[in-house]
């Protein structure tokens, strides 16, 4: 159990820390729109997701706080 609150802890700092980097990370997303016999007509969308400031902060604090605390609490 320790473990996994340990890796919980290094990933929410770690994304915690790019969010506060990088504010935002893209992504395409395909969508299928129509199929006509073997014909397939398809849009590809890139899709940005900002990352607010206070969530990336919020996200190490707690990444910091599991790995801090974590340790102590008993199994």
């Amino acid at each position: 159990m320790r473990v996994v609150l340990k890796l919980l802890a290094v990933l929410l700092i770690a994304g915690g820390v790019l969010g506060l980097i990088y504010h935002h990370f893209s992504y395409t997303q395909n969508t299928h729109e129509a199929r006509i016999g073997s014909v397939e007509l398809s849009i590809a969308r890139k899709q940005t997701v900002a990352v607010p400031d206070w969530a990336a902060v919020g996200a190490i604090v707690v990444g910091v706080a599991l790995l801090l605390l974590g340790g102590r609490a008993k199994s």
